[in-house]
């Protein structure tokens, strides 16, 4: 091979070389693209579902807010039956021992009677 073939075959190397070196850049850009496209599909869905996750727990705090709610208020109710039981008790207690005291009212019946 004389040195004019040899530049010759430097000339058509270098040429293919920059020809394949073209086409990967392409190809390189091209999936670079796409990855940017999927991973913009999959960051808004994956958004979608942090959305609703935070939308449950916003509606689940809210239901254990109405919860408390009621149980204070039934907490109220409780105590106010606790003072008539008690008033009850008390009464009954008294007429056990003094059943004249408290007329018809009231009437209790002992075991056998």
């Amino acid at each position: 091979m004389d040195a004019a073939e040899k530049k010759e075959f430097e000339a058509m190397f270098r040429h293919h070389m920059g020809e394949l070196a073209e086409k990967f850049g392409n190809k390189v850009d091209a999936a670079a693209e796409n990855f940017k496209v999927h991973l913009g599909i999959f960051s808004k869905g994956f958004q979608q579902k942090l959305d609703i996750v935070v939308e449950g727990h916003q509606m689940l705090g809210d239901k254990i807010d109405r919860i408390d709610g009621r149980m204070e208020g039934l907490e109220n109710r409780t105590g106010g039956m606790e003072v008539k039981l008690d008033a009850v008790v008390s009464d009954m207690a008294a007429h056990r021992k003094d059943g004249a005291a408290h007329g018809v009212v009231w009437r209790v019946k002992e075991d056998g009677e």
